[in-house]
């Protein structure tokens, strides 16, 4: 309990705002509405799920410093029940809609929190046309003009479903069996997709698939998983994709040479990911150059990757966060797993994370080098 009580102290000094919440069941899902509002879902099996619109605690916009407040002041705005487990959930921009996956992967579901009530209900489902026991659809949600959803296990499954008609108005087309891990809305024509090997690529959805893409993550590479992020755009010029491997290395390229890697590190994890599909990599959206990094432990890992280079050294986080750890009294070797972070879409250092103890965290870090 020593290194507990240590970390409780220390806490005082090492957040600006810390507010803790306890889910009913575990949620690999971080997902905005807006800049007060997230969506929350279990991914337990042989049980109902909730899916929860949570509205963050209003002390997050107080400014001065207030420590440590582990309390439940989160409030619930709408809800719902889920038949199978949720390990994917997209917002339609703009809509009362939801987009939802999990296992068995036979379907997406089409979800919409109604406007007389607190309810999340069930509006429709689309087919998804693939077997596979293990795998389910990833997901991305285009916006502009008639809300689409684009999803798919595999590359060969990759598909446009329009939510309103449930026709496909765009698909791969290809036979290629490769295994995605994540997918990235980037335009309105254009979107990223990783596949859990490493290969990235970039699709332009008005031409025939012919992708920009790396076949390979890294002349290091030994194998195991990745996933990726795409910077947003109006962000500060230079690299602007990060590629995270369950080993721990971290890629950083530029869209136009996906080949050659600006920057190649090794972040300081202690062993491989135990469940590489948790990997997260995330931009911060409104802090130059800063990214964070979780699924290899109980912690989430910011860097400031301003001064990296592309020699392979090792890196050392500005910041980490060690709540799910210890705020319950857990020690290193009992640590529950982190399952997502999410940066707060407007406040620089705010971020959000999950852990599989059912544990969900907000949390504004102060810059240990003083700066504003």
């Amino acid at each position: 309990m020593e290194a507990s009580e240590d970390w409780l102290v220390e806490s005082l000094r090492l957040y600006q705002d810390f507010h803790a919440f306890d889910l009913s069941g575990a949620t690999r899902v971080l997902e905005w509405t807006d800049d007060k509002g997230v969506f929350v879902a279990g991914y337990e099996s042989l049980k109902k799920n909730e899916i929860l619109h949570l509205i963050l605690p209003l002390r997050l916009s107080v400014k001065e410093n207030q420590g440590l407040f582990p309390e439940r002041d989160f409030n619930v705005c709408h809800g719902g029940f889920s038949d199978k487990p949720i390990f994917d959930l997209k917002h339609v921009p703009e809509t009362r809609c939801l987009v939802t996956s999990g296992l068995p992967a036979c379907s997406l579901q089409v979800w919409q929190m109604a406007e007389d009530s607190d309810v999340i209900k069930t509006v429709s489902t689309i087919a998804v046309h693939e077997e596979d026991g293990h795998l389910w659809p990833r997901l991305a949600v285009f916006s502009s003009m008639g809300p689409g959803v684009l999803h798919g296990m595999r590359l060969c499954s990759l598909r446009i479903t329009d939510l309103e008609s449930q026709k496909t108005t765009y698909a791969s087309g290809i036979d290629d069996s490769e295994v995605l891990s994540s997918l990235q809305i980037l335009g309105a024509d254009t979107f990223a997709f990783c596949c859990t090997s490493g290969r990235l690529g970039l699709v332009d959805i008005r031409q025939k698939w012919a992708p920009h893409e790396s076949l390979n993550p890294s002349p290091r590479s030994g194998g195991g998983q990745w996933c990726a992020q795409v910077r947003g755009k109006g962000q500060d010029p230079g690299p602007n994709i990060a590629h995270l491997g369950s080993d721990g290395q971290l890629c950083l390229l530029d869209p136009r040479n996906l080949q050659h890697p600006v920057s190649l590190v090794q972040c300081p994890v202690s062993k491989p990911s135990p469940d590489p599909e948790l990997l997260r990599v995330m931009w911060a959206p409104v802090l130059d150059n800063c990214l964070a990094i979780s699924g290899f432990d109980g912690t989430i890992q910011v860097y400031d990757v301003t001064s990296w280079d592309s020699t392979g050294t090792h890196v050392e986080p500005l910041f980490i966060h060690r709540g799910h750890i210890f705020l319950d009294g857990h020690e290193q070797d009992t640590a529950p797993l982190v399952t997502t972070h999410v940066w707060h879409p407007s406040k620089p250092r705010t971020l959000l994370s999950a852990a599989n103890d059912a544990s969900l965290h907000v949390w504004d870090w102060v810059d240990p080098r003083g700066s504003c």
